[in-house]
């Protein structure tokens, strides 16, 4: 499995595909935290649904950059699970490698700032709840970039229908007055629980939530892996 791993990330990033959502990531980051400084834990709460699209793009590149031919000797060598956990794995890595690029990005900026008045969150309070929420993301754009890939929807086409309905759909049912709110994973409601300091319910709350939901979308991914390979 980890072989598997390690050969896709070589050639997500010898392929040069590993640029786009980088670049993509860097630029919407600048732009977000051009306006001024936040709090931290406010701007990386809004930084983790701005990530959101591209790690979920990224997934999805990754996934889509190993030829089929090749996907399917993989199954016979390793066998379907170790393939399968493969690509899961190359993929949470590429995203975990994001991480601290949106952390950082914002210090070189100047778009976070430390306690202005009395009831900010400390500094390093809010930067635990800005790791939290861009970990909390994660998983789930792993799942829905998965979701959308070649190798589940069989065309490039649908797949990309899948990505950009996905996405759209997360932020739409995750608004405030959605009445569906457990369909899509709380990506909305992680960065509104950060602007406001969030306590340890809503913290486990959004984090079995978001856990629910991805191992819901990978074992759908798994499924649909089944049926076309």
């Amino acid at each position: 499995m980890t072989a598997l791993a390690r050969m896709r990330l070589a050639g997500f990033v010898r392929t040069a595909r590993a640029l786009p959502p980088l670049i993509a990531g860097l630029v919407a980051l600048t732009v977000l935290y051009g306006g001024g400084a936040a709090q931290a834990a406010e701007a990386y709460g809004v930084s983790a649904v701005v990530l959101f699209p591209v790690l979920t793009w990224q997934t999805k590149l990754l996934l889509d950059t190993e030829p089929d031919i090749q996907r399917r000797l993989a199954v016979v060598a390793a066998g379907r699970r170790a393939e399968l956990a493969g690509g899961i794995l190359a993929a949470g890595l590429a995203g975990l490698a994001l991480v601290p690029v949106a952390l950082l990005l914002p210090w070189l900026v100047g778009g976070v700032t430390g306690p202005q008045r009395d009831g900010d969150l400390p500094l390093g309070l809010g930067l635990t709840v800005g790791l939290w929420a861009h970990l909390l993301v994660l998983p789930a754009a792993v799942g829905l970039g998965a979701l959308a890939s070649r190798a589940a929807t069989n065309s490039p086409l649908y797949g990309l229908a899948a990505m950009v309905g996905g996405v759209v759909g997360v932020y739409v049912l995750g608004l405030k007055d959605s009445v569906l709110p457990w369909i899509a994973p709380p990506v909305l409601a992680t960065a509104r629980a950060s602007t406001a300091g969030p306590t340890g319910w809503s913290v486990a709350q959004l984090t079995g939530h978001a856990l629910l939901w991805s191992a819901a979308a990978l074992a759908g991914y798994a499924w649909l892996r089944r049926r076309r390979t």
